[in-house]
């Protein structure tokens, strides 16, 4: 079994079991949350899916981490002019282990 869910403006495939990584949801670890955004839930032989989200269904997942990604260095320059400009930035993320899908 395996859900297709939308949060943080992306879309994720999840199974009951696994975890997977999200933009930073305001909850503390160990806190449950219940995406409700359910786009495609495949059962074995049957898929259900909604236009544009399923009706009811929705994916029951703990917090398991709030963290900040590995540094993306932004750099640019302009040659033969001294311009140089390094940035760096940390993403905030939140972990999740997905516990039940319910349609």
């Amino acid at each position: 079994m395996y859900a297709i869910v939308e949060t943080g403006g992306k879309q994720y495939r999840v199974s009951p079991g696994e975890s997977f990584r999200v933009e930073k949801l305001p909850a503390e670890r160990g806190e449950k949350i219940t995406l409700d955004r359910v786009l495609l839930v495949a059962d074995g032989e049957e898929v259900s899916f909604g236009a544009p989200v399923l009706e009811g269904a929705k994916v029951i997942c703990t917090v398991t981490e709030q963290d900040r990604a590995k540094k993306v260095i932004a750099f640019r320059y302009h040659p033969k002019k001294n311009v140089r400009v390094k940035r760096g930035h940390r993403q905030y993320f939140s972990r999740l282990r997905v516990e039940s899908i319910e349609l």
